[in-house]
This record gives C-alpha cells, structure tokens and sequence, in this order.
C-alpha cells in the first residue's frame, strides 16, 4: 500500500481543496494503520468500546458507500459491513483472537473500491448538485456537504486512529 500523503494545498478551488483535504485524511488512515499485523489492527481501545483500527478502515469502507454510491450514485446497495441489526458490525465480528490477514485485506479492498469509486462520481458531479438521501431520510445534499462532511468524518476517526496507534506501540503524530 502506498503511503503517499500529500499536504492540501493553500488555495485553489473549492473542489481541489475538499478533494485535497478529503484525501490527506484517506492517507493519514492508511499511515495510521501501517505497518501493524492482523491481531494489532483488530485490538480494540478499552471495553466497553468495540472501536479498533481494523473497525475504522471497515466502517469508513461503508461511510464512503453509503455517501458516495447511496447518496451521490442514487445506487441501492446495501452496507459492506454494517447492518441494521447490527449497528456495529464494522466492530464486533473482529477481534485479535480471530482476525485473519485475509480479513484485512478484505476491508482493505473494500476501502479502496469505495474510495476509488468515490472519486470517479466526485470529478463527473458539480459541488452543487443536489441528492436525495435514501428513504425514511428525508434530506437533499449537495455534493459540496458530502465533501465536508467526509472530511470531517475522516478527521474525527483519525483521531481515534491516533489515539488507538499510541496505545498499541506508541507511535505518534503524522
């Protein structure tokens, strides 16, 4: 996995500037979670929390499906790894003692289809054009909120990601 993370520049269009920042906080995951074996990525925080790197690259996997293909796409599919039943199963099916290589590269793979997929429908979509939210949502958005709001849900979790990487063998910063 490449780790090439680049600094948003200081101006520019306010598509090249959310896209930046968007993907500066994509890379700042895969740096967060780089380098860690299977168990290390699926060791959770502290109980009662469920919330481990593992967990994070999976439930972003489906945060990027759901905007992206659900909202902007108007594709019915549904979550890779959530469910309605189970509002954390991007968390609880995971933990070190059963967590496979062949697991991480699963939501690996996941995350990036859903984050290249994302890009191609973010450069053929003006900022402004508006989506209805699936059923039972009741909202419209732009494609400019769904940038903002993935920029700032990336933002939140990468926190955690810190939080959670110090935790398991004291890296930090980045």
């Amino acid at each position: 996995m490449t780790l090439d993370r680049q600094d948003p520049a200081e101006s520019g269009t306010d598509r090249e500037l959310l896209t930046q920042f968007l993907d500066f906080h994509r890379a700042t995951l895969r740096l967060k979670c780089d380098g860690l074996s299977p168990d290390r990525l699926a060791t959770r925080s502290a109980p009662p929390s469920v919330l481990s790197l593992l967990g994070l690259v999976r439930h972003l996997a489906d945060v990027e499906r759901y905007w992206f293909r659900r909202v902007l796409g108007q594709q019915d599919l549904p979550a890779r790894f959530y469910s309605t039943a189970n509002r954390d199963g991007d968390f609880l099916d995971i933990t070190p003692e059963n967590v496979t290589e062949a697991e991480v590269e699963r939501a690996w793979a996941a995350w990036r289809e859903e984050v290249d997929h994302a890009r191609s429908l973010v450069e053929a979509t003006d900022l402004d054009a508006l989506r209805q939210c699936p059923p039972g949502d009741g909202r419209q958005v732009s494609l400019r909120w769904i940038l903002v709001h993935m920029v700032e849900e990336y933002a939140r979790h990468n926190g955690h990601a810190d939080l959670l990487r110090e935790a398991l063998d004291g890296t930090v910063g980045e």
